[in-house]
């Protein structure tokens, strides 16, 4: 994976801490260079990105994984209001839906998002982040 030597930077928007916790351990050894930002909620996340916007648009997270059942702002609110607030109008950040849900209306609902990369299941495992990563590897 090349991108030329600089963090690869990651926003989780997931309530679970304990989930946090263990995604952030399996990006960090499926990745060796990155930085992640953890978010409890959508709302929480919406005012980071603006807050990075402001300061500096190319600092937006190459990543967001994003869990659709959260308090205060859930998944989808959540795309509403980044489109919304059209937060990376350049699409520098690839969103990835990533959530315990099987039922395939969550599936085809993240499927009809244009700004959702992919849909992927939890638990999350090293294989799972390292296609994650190289699908979009621009090299």
């Amino acid at each position: 994976m090349n991108f030329n030597n600089r963090a690869v930077s990651v926003l989780l928007v997931d309530d679970d801490e304990i989930n946090n916790f263990i995604s952030i351990k399996l990006i960090k050894k499926a990745l060796l260079n990155t930085e992640i930002m953890a978010c409890l909620n959508g709302k929480f996340a919406i005012e980071q990105l603006l807050e990075i916007q402001k300061k500096d648009p190319n600092k937006l997270p190459d990543y967001i994984l994003l869990d659709i059942n959260m308090p205060i702002m859930n998944g989808w609110e959540f795309l509403d209001e980044y489109k919304r607030l059209n937060i990376d109008p350049l699409g520098k950040s690839k969103i990835f839906i990533i959530s315990s849900s099987v039922f395939s209306n969550d599936i085809n609902k993240a499927r009809s998002y244009p700004l959702v990369k992919d849909f992927i299941s939890k638990p999350l495992n090293v294989e799972k982040i390292i296609d994650l990563f190289k699908v979009e590897d621009p090299a």
